[in-house]
């Protein structure tokens, strides 16, 4: 069942990323105290009194701005960007933790988001707009903790005055944020294969859904961000079921502004969560953006399996080396995913659409392999005869045995001496080792360690 989406809005350098870390209870996001750093995940799983969720910090979408430096505080520009921000929040999201800082006190910027967000509280029309918290961040001394009172002004309801860094008030918080929840619904049981069509806006998808589908299933336009809806499509192919979930617009009618576009991987988030394998569409007469990485980062992140699609290929002039110097290009940008495949198509002119579906199915097969345990022990012995295991600080790391506990994705625990000595290239060695004998073609591989009692 897909998670409830927590989305962190604010303004930069309100301490969004260092909430996300404490949430996440991990230190995933760069923190710096320069606005705008945060660069590189900008997704993450958390859990609170056994309910798991995700965040999503809305700072770190697309922070590009066409190369321009960054946007000063006070422009007019960086207010539009926030709004933007704050606008997909409440269209994408079940829960919008509002970050202020509680040292600075109320700022322009504060006030225009508050603005919108109460906005969209009031839209009744029979909708559940997500709740809104308000989080007043920096609140470490006494002082500031009391001086809270004054975000009332923003007419968002009871201020929340927490340290993101220290963690004091996080617990009132989380307790709030879970109650918030929408009731998960009763899903019926569905066993087809899910399919999610992902990508920047105009990359294609809703074409390649329509000559996937063979007839025209959703509008198509040169215009990003044409498809309204979520768009769920039931075919069979070869006898077998299969829903393609199309991600052009996951979003409620004529609630958000075309601007927001560029942030719409909250709505690729939303498909991946309930897909099985995700098409990754890149538009060849764009190149590879940040955002098409931002995509690929969630897809990762939920463990989903991926073929990526190079969209657009009858647009582009070739010679005899065009397609293995684009293939280059995306290896370099996607390097986090070597495993998947690539397929370079026209979703306009069907060259080799006929070739996703079965490659998506052959990804699938992959996602539910299984290595039996003598075999996976070889490759572990065999792993270390090219590579002794690692040592630190005079202790050697033991590798005793490996197992794989389960597939979907296949996830490996292997049971070591100390889970410490591991270290993460070592782990990307055994990985490799693992596939060059198992290709798990476009599945990411979990490899656990486990430490041995006693040892």
């Amino acid at each position: 069942m897909p998670k409830p989406i927590v989305a962190l809005v604010g303004r930069p350098n309100v301490g969004k990323s260092t909430l996300f870390n404490r949430l996440a209870g991990e230190r995933l996001a760069i923190v710096d105290s320069t606005p705008g750093t945060t660069r590189d995940r900008i997704f993450a799983e958390a859990e609170w009194n056994g309910i798991p969720f995700a965040i999503v910090d809305t700072g770190g979408i697309d922070p590009t701005h066409g190369g321009k430096s960054p946007l000063s505080i006070g422009s007019a520009d960086f207010i539009a960007q926030i709004r933007e921000q704050a606008l997909v929040a409440v269209c994408d999201a079940e829960v919008v933790l509002f970050i202020t800082d509680g040292a600075e006190g109320i700022t322009a910027a504060d006030r225009e988001v508050a603005e919108i967000l109460r906005r969209y509280q009031k839209t009744a029309e029979g909708k559940r707009w997500p709740p809104i918290l308000l989080v007043v961040n920096k609140c470490e001394s006494p002082d500031r903790h009391s001086q809270a009172v004054q975000f009332y002004e923003l007419g968002l309801g009871d201020p929340y005055p927490i340290s993101g860094l220290h963690g004091m008030g996080a617990g009132d918080l989380l307790d709030d944020l879970v109650a918030s929840f929408p009731p998960p619904s009763e899903a019926e049981e569905d066993e087809s294969v899910k399919i999610a069509i992902v990508g920047k806006p105009n990359a294609g998808k809703s074409s390649l859904l329509n000559k996937l589908v063979g007839a025209e299933r959703a509008i198509v336009s040169p215009i990003p961000g044409t498809t309204r809806d979520a768009i769920d499509t039931k075919i069979e192919f070869n006898g077998l079921p299969i829903t393609l979930i199309d991600t052009a617009g996951i979003r409620r009618r004529g609630k958000i502004d075309p601007g927001v576009e560029k942030y719409s991987v909250l709505r690729s988030f939303k498909a991946i969560e309930r897909a099985d394998v995700v098409l990754l569409l890149i538009d060849a007469t764009t190149g590879i953006s940040a955002q098409d990485t931002h995509i690929a980062g969630f897809v990762l992140d939920a463990w989903k399996s991926t073929v990526v699609l190079v969209n657009k290929w009858d647009a582009i002039e070739k010679d005899s080396f065009t397609m293995d110097e684009y293939t280059q290009v995306v290896r370099r940008e996607l390097n986090f995913m070597a495993y998947v495949p690539l397929l370079f198509i026209s979703a306009k002119t069907g060259q080799r659409v006929d070739q996703v579906l079965p490659m998506a199915l052959r990804v699938q097969e992959e996602r539910l392999a299984r290595i039996i345990t003598s075999k996976l022990n070889q490759v572990l012995r065999d792993a270390l005869d090219v590579h002794s295991a690692p040592s630190h600080a005079g202790r050697q790391l033991k590798i005793y045995y490996g197992a794989q506990v389960r597939t979907n994705p296949p996830t490996f625990v292997i049971h070591v001496n100390d889970p410490k000595l591991l270290h993460f290239s070592y782990l990307r060695f055994l990985e490799n080792r693992i596939r060059d004998q198992y290709e798990f073609l476009g599945t990411p591989i979990k490899i656990i360690a486990k430490g041995h009692k006693g040892d």
